[in-house]
Parts: structure tokens; C-alpha cells; sequence
């Protein structure tokens, strides 16, 4: 039946601009087809491999003891640039890195773990900012991600939400990795697969991530070539190694037994002389002393005692494990490309998203998430460093980090670490080859010491691949660009530099680059913002920044001061961050995420941030609505958390019991013999003063068990998100895995609710009141 044309509405001839001829029947018709869009003849494959924290000095072309053979072939076929410049945290960089513009103009001011309300903090790549993989795709390309994302808010890597910003919609073909900034490389907390999270109980006893996203873009390649053999594509291999907790494979942590028992120091000195040799800096260029800055500093090594020393070592060889993984992941991708006869036609790059990291504290740490919680009211019992023994350092049952001494290594010759505007923090290793396109002449040494940022990346690749970047995409008018092409340096050793001028800021700290002379401070949390803070160094002859010239040259200052100033104006910077706790706040509407959960057996794992809202610096309940419990019964009822922190109910040779990982230092709790029949069971978590839960386990209203006060698990504590009727892939309790790996629940589970109750005395809504009330008073 026809329905009555709608006069109003818009009306689009099918037949019209139809280059063919249309008649009643085949016969009296002439075909046509619409053109497909296909990249130039002999158009390059791009493969951009990014590493997470990795030092200015981690990889053999950069002066690293490490074996990295698959980067040395990369680097004698192509080129280094000693002079490259990034971001100095994830989520920015990363934004910069894909979309050619600087990070605050995008909306990453930050790591996508924050919502203040401000357009720089927005989390989000608008649709007038198209990426490198839409670029690409748009002029024919395939595009592949693996690997880590980080340009999703947390609390926008959930399943319910719009997925606007996960990689399939930025332009992305295929996409397999962990949307967020961190993740255990033994058991990830949630692994994504295109458009949607994967469900998985158990990952096998030898999986490694660095492994899985390898594995998973050589399959996309390869079958990729069995469907088109001339369709080229982007591949972007973000790796989440070597960022936090650093976990390594035995077969790898094996090789590196014994390299680091000199220490940090002797280790810069060797990787400086091999930097100098290489060419990477001019004549001249010396080593900063170890850093002292308050909060930054590092002891001498001969300083530390035997059992420091042992400690300390075996959290670098780990780190060094996991870059040699890197590599050899690297090497299998690169085969793959050979065996395909497409290594010398595809672009491959290979650098970090920022320098190497100080977060580790003076000693590191054993208890990753206990390290990282920044709360002005923690108690004095608090551990950041929970014990293990030294040979699960490095395994699946810790989660460590190396001390910033190592770091300060990493980032030879540099001062300081990432998050800092200070060459520590932002000049990282590159590499770029392309032997068909850009073969390396005899007498190239292949170094190139030209500023470039990473916002010239996107502009380059289009560039070296013949793609245009439009005016206009998808009905709007493309946003600027801030970076510009370096192909000219790739080619010539002698090409000027075609990035003259920068900008940077990261929670306030702040420098401006302009050809050769740079500005930049080393902000104190809640001090003022003023010139008092600048310091000026001329990295032509001082590429390392010791000396301070600032005194010496007054008027520059003022004038690249006041050029900061209005790049900060034009870019999004402002406000900048002033100490009140203005990153704890979360846009209203995350209140509803605080409302009572009821979840049905088999339902998939709850997303790790959407978890911590029910129970998050509050008191809460779990309620478990048994149908019915045999006398064989036994599993788990309801999980959350893993080696870092968690907790668990379950019932095991009959008997129920309530598990508290307490940042890797686990409690148990007996709470008597579950009767067979149905039941209600409940778990009350009470916040008490100090950051602590008491804990109490009922059945059908009658309390069995107790447990605490313990400290509450905050920051990114608990990791990995809620499970109904099993504890899925990294446990709560390693030795309840032991016994039972996930442990599955056999009885009736009917659901599982959670009851979030008042905010604890520490609650951070009510501790960044304060701090905005302080900071307004200090001003």
C-alpha cells in the first residue's frame, strides 16, 4: 500500500545525476557504475609502532644496552631524529599524534581519567578534527588498531555508552587492544575487540598482551592480503608496554639477570658516551647531574645498601625484558611484512608518547595502585610498597614499578621525567623508515638533530603517501593544522627544521621553544603563576638544560613569555590548574552512576569506572540473591578487583568466606557453613575515618563474619570491574585461583545487587572543597 507524500518533507530523485541511461526494461538500459575510491599507484603501507613511557635512551639506536636488533635493522635503513619532541603524557600526545594539531586545541589538556567542565579537558576529537586513520581511509587505505587507546574518557569505555570516540569510529577498520591508559599484561582488565568488550573468564597460562596485539595485527595484515593485494593500509600498534606495572615473561626477564647491578649511574654515563658517538647532540653537550628538584630527586647508587641494590636491579631488568619484547614483536611484524615482499614499501615508525616516567617514587614499588593514590588524608600506616619476594617481582602476581632512578636513566641525557616540560618528559626516540621512498644516501649518516614535534607526524605521513588532507570533510571545514611536513628533513641531513615554534603545558608546568632558545618551568602545585618561574636555556649549545640564562637575557624572556601566553589563549590552555582540586570534579550527571545496581546472573563483567562509582570512598552493600544452594555448591559469588586490590565473596567446601586484596596484601574472612536452601546473602562495607572499610557478611540478616578495617581501594583501585558467579581472569585471591582458576559458581545465582550508601569522612568531593577554598584563600 502507498502512503500519502508528505508535500514538507525532501524528495531525492533516484535517477537523478545517474551517468547511465534508464528505461523501462535492461534492454533499453546502460549501466554505470560509481567510481571507488583507490590510493595512488604504488601508494605506501604506514605502520606507526608507539610505546607507552619509553625513555629518550631505551632502544639500541638511542644508546640502550637493551638488544633491540628489529629497531637497529629499521635504523640503519632509515632515519633517527635525535631532536624529536612529544607531549609529556598519553592521552595528549596521542591526540596530537593522530590528529596533526596541538592536544588542548583536540581537548586532552590531560589523560582521558578527568572531567573538569572546560573545553581543553574535554575528552573528545571533535568531528571537524579528522584523524590520520579517517585521512587515510578516506584516500582508500585499510586501518587497523591494536594496542592502547586512551582518547576514550573512562567513564565513556563502558558498553551503554555511544562509543563516539572508540577507534572504529575515529576510522579505524579493525581495532583490538584495552581502551584505557593501563592494564595488567598477564590478565587485562577488559579487552575490546572493534565496537564491543570481550567477555572472558580465563586467558591461557602463557598469554602476554605485547604477544595478543601482535599476534592480532600480523592476522589483520595477512588477511588483509588474501582479500586485495594492492589495497595499502595503516596499521597503528600502540602498545601499552612499558608503562606501569611492569610485568615481564620469564624467558625475557632471564636474559637481563645481572645487567643492572652497576646501577642507574654508570648505566647514564655508558648511554650518554654511546649517544655522543652516534652524533645525536653537538660537541660539548654535557650530562646534567643526577636530578635534585625536590619530590624528583635521586640518590647516589653507591649510596643504597645490598638489599636496595638487589631490589632495585631486578625492577630494571624487568623493564628491560619488556622493551626487548617489544622488539622481538617488532621483528615479527617486520618478517611478516617480508614475507609478504612489503618491507621496503611500507613507512614504519617507531617512537614513545612521552619520556620515561619518575612515578615510581625514590624506591619504587611492589603495590602499583597503593603508589599511585593521591589523597591528602592518607593515613600514616598507609603502604605504598607491599612486599613480595623477589622472584615474583615481574610475574603475574605483581604489579611494580621501577624507581624514578631508573627513570632518570631512561631519559638520558635529560632532566627529569614525564609529566614535565622539561626535555625529560618530552624528546623521546624516533625512528622512521622507508627504504623504497626514502633510501639512505652512503655518505647520510642518518641522524637529523632538527626540532620536530609530534604534531608534524600526521602532515608527514600524508605527505610521504601523496594524500591531501581537505579543506572540508564530511559537510564541515577541517580544523588547522599545528604541525607541519618534515619530509624535507627525512631527505636532506642539511634541511632546516619546519617546526620553528612551540608551545607546552602539562598540570601547569609550561615551555615555549622558538628557534633554539627554550623557556620553561618546573611548576609547584598551588604556587602562582609567574615569571619567577621561568628558566631559559639555548639548546644549540645546551641541549641537555643546565645552564639558566634567563637572568643573562631578561628581554627574551618577556618575549616568549608573553608568546606562551597568547599560543595558551589561542590553543585552549587556560584555566590552568591551580592546586584546588579542580580534576577531581566529574560532570553532573555521573551521580546517576551512584545509584543502586541490580545485576542478573550472566551478566558480563561490569566496566572497571563504572564499577568504583558504587563504592568509592563510600559505605556500600552487596546483596546476593541465592535461588537455591546444594551441599556441593561451590564458587564464587561475586568478585571485584584483582592483584592490585579487590575482593571476593565464595563458598568453598561448604563454607562461605569473604577475600579483601588490600593492594596485594590479601585477608580472609570466615563467615561459617552456608546451609543448603535459598538465601540471602550480604556484605556491609562501613567507611569509617583513615580511608578505611570495616566489613561485615550476613546470611538471611544474621551476621557470620567480620573483617577490617582495612584501607579502602581508591585511585584506579579496584582495576578490573565487577563479576557475577566467577572471578574473572586476574584474581582476587591468587592462592583461591590456585586451587580453582575462576572459579564458577555451580549453585542457583539469581543476581547480585549493590546498595551504595553515604560518602565516607574522606570522600573526594569533600576534601577538594576544602582545597578549593584553601587555594582561594592562598590567592
Amino acid at each position: 500500500m502507498t502512503g500519502t507524500p508528505d508535500a514538507e518533507a525532501p524528495y531525492r530523485d533516484p535517477y537523478a545525476g545517474f551517468p547511465g541511461t534508464v528505461g523501462r526494461t535492461f534492454r533499453e538500459s546502460t549501466p554505470a557504475w560509481p567510481g571507488r575510491i583507490r590510493p595512488r599507484e604504488g601508494a605506501p603501507n604506514i605502520v606507526v609502532v608507539l610505546v607507552d613511557d619509553l625513555g629518550y635512551s631505551d632502544i639500541s639506536p638511542f644508546g640502550a644496552e637493551i638488544p633491540t636488533p628489529a629497531l637497529d635493522g629499521l635504523a640503519e635503513r632509515g632515519v633517527k631524529l635525535a631532536n624529536y619532541h612529544t607531549m609529556p603524557l598519553c592521552s595528549p600526545a596521542r591526540a596530537a599524534l593522530l590528529t596533526g594539531l596541538n592536544p588542548h586545541r583536540v581537548g586532552y589538556s590531560f589523560v582521558a581519567n578527568a572531567d573538569p567542565g572546560f573545553p581543553g579537558y574535554g575528552m573528545e576529537i571533535a568531528d571537524d578534527i579528522p584523524t590520520l586513520a579517517q585521512l587515510l581511509h578516506d584516500a582508500g587505505y585499510a586501518t587497523y588498531a591494536v594496542g592502547k587507546w586512551h582518547l576514550t574518557r573512562d567513564s565513556a569505555s563502558n558498553a551503554a555508552d555511544n562509543r563516539a570516540n572508540w577507534p572504529l569510529q575515529k576510522g579505524f577498520d579493525q581495532y583490538y587492544g584495552v581502551l584505557e591508559g593501563l592494564t595488567s599484561l598477564f590478565h587485562p582488565h577488559q579487552l575490546v575487540r572493534d565496537n564491543s568488550p570481550l567477555d572472558i573468564d580465563e586467558l591461557p597460562d602463557d598469554y602476554y598482551y605485547t604477544d595478543d596485539i601482535t599476534d592480532r595485527a600480523i592476522d589483520m595484515v595477512k588477511a588483509l592480503r588474501a582479500h586485495d593485494a594492492d589495497k595499502p593500509f595503516l596499521l597503528y600498534l600502540a602498545h601499552n608496554a612499558v608503562h606501569g606495572p611492569l610485568q615481564a615473561k620469564p624467558e625475557d626477564l632471564a636474559r637481563h639477570r645481572g645487567r643492572y647491578d652497576g646501577g642507574w649511574d654508570e648505566l647514564r654515563a655508558a648511554r650518554f658516551a654511546r649517544q655522543l658517538a652516534a652524533g645525536h647532540f653537538p660537541p660539548g653537550t654535557e650530562l646534567p647531574d643526577r636530578n635534585t628538584e625536590s619530590g624528583h630527586e635521586v640518590s647516589p647508587w653507591s649510596e643504597l645498601n645490598p638489599a636496595q641494590r638487589r631490589l632495585y636491579a631486578r625492577y630494571m631488568e624487568v623493564y628491560a625484558a619488556m622493551v626487548d619484547n617489544v622488539d622481538q614483536n617488532l621483528g615479527r611484524l617486520l618478517d611478516t611484512l617480508t614475507g609478504l615482499g612489503e618491507l621496503d614499501n611500507t613507512i614504519v615508525v617507531f617512537t614513545s608518547d612521552n619520556g620515561g616516567t619518575g612515578e615510581g617514587g625514590a624506591e619504587g614499588t611492589r603495590s602499583y595502585f597503593s603508589r599511585f593514590v593521591h589523597h591528602p588524608g592518607l593515613p600514616e600506616d598507609w603502604n605504598p610498597d607491599v612486599e613480595r619476594e623477589v622472584e615474583l617481582i615481574g610475574g603475574p602476581r605483581s604489579l611494580v614499578h621501577y624507581p624514578r632512578g631508573w627513570g632518570m636513566a631512561s631519559n638520558t641525557p635529560f632532566r627529569l621525567y614525564k609529566g614535565q616540560t622539561h626535555a625529560g618528559g618530552v624528546r623521546v626516540p624516533f625512528v622512521l623508515s622507508w627504504p623504497a621512498g626514502l633510501p639512505r644516501a652512503e655518505d647520510d649518516p642518518g641522524v637529523r638533530t632538527q626540532y620536530q614535534y609530534v604534531t608534524d607526524l600526521l602532515p608527514t605521513l600524508l605527505d610521504l603517501a601523496g594524500v591531501e588532507r581537505p579543506a572540508r570533510r564530511a559537510g564541515l571545514p577541517t580544523q588547522s593544522l599545528d604541525g607541519a611536513t618534515f619530509a624535507s628533513v627525512l631527505r636532506d641531513p642539511a634541511a632546516a627544521s619546519t617546526h620553528p615554534e612551540q608551545y607546552c603545558e602539562m598540570t601547569g608546568n609550561r615551555s615555549h621553544y622558538r628557534d633554539g632558545w627554550k623557556l620553561v618551568t618546573l611548576h609547584r602545585p598551588g604556587a602562582p603563576y609567574d615569571d619567577g618561574e621561568w628558566a631559559l636555556y639555548d639548546l644549540r649549545t645546551d641541549p641537555t638544560e643546565i645552564h639558566d640564562l634567563a637572568a643573562e637575557h631578561p628581554g627574551l624572556v618577556k618575549e616568549l613569555s608573553e608568546a606562551w601566553e597568547a599560543a595558551a589563549w589561542r590553543n585552549g590552555v587556560f584555566p590552568l590548574n591551580d592546586g584546588g582540586g579542580a580534576l577531581a570534579r566529574r560532570h553532573p550527571d555521573e551521580a546517576l552512576l551512584r545509584r543502586s545496581l541490580r545485576l542478573l546472573a550472566g551478566t558480563p563483567e561490569l566496566e572497571r569506572y563504572r564499577s568504583s562509582r558504587l563504592i568509592a570512598f563510600r559505605s556500600f552493600a552487596i546483596e546476593v540473591e541465592l535461588a537455591h544452594h546444594g551441599a556441593e555448591d561451590a564458587g564464587v559469588l561475586v568478585s571485584h578487583g584483582d592483584q592490585g586490590g579487590g575482593y571476593g565473596l565464595y563458598v568453598e567446601d561448604g563454607r562461605l568466606r569473604f577475600a579483601y586484596n588490600q593492594y596485594g596484601e590479601l585477608f580472609e574472612a570466615d563467615a561459617g557453613p552456608l546451609a543448603p536452601g535459598a538465601h540471602l546473602v550480604t556484605v556491609e562495607a562501613t567507611a569509617v575515618a583513615g580511608l578505611r572499610w570495616e566489613f561485615r557478611v550476613l546470611v538471611d540478616g544474621t551476621g557470620t563474619g567480620r573483617l577490617g578495617p582495612v584501607h579502602q581501594l581508591i585511585g584506579m583501585a579496584p582495576f578490573q570491574g565487577i563479576s557475577v558467579g566467577v572471578d574473572r581472569r586476574s584474581p582476587v585471591s591468587w592462592p583461591l585461583y590456585e586451587r580453582h582458576r575462576s572459579f564458577r559458581y555451580s549453585g542457583g545465582l539469581r543476581a547480585v545487587t549493590y546498595l551504595p550508601g553515604a560518602p565516607g569522612p574522606d570522600d573526594p568531593a569533600t576534601v577538594a572543597r576544602a582545597l578549593r577554598e584553601a587555594a582561594a584563600a592562598f590567592e
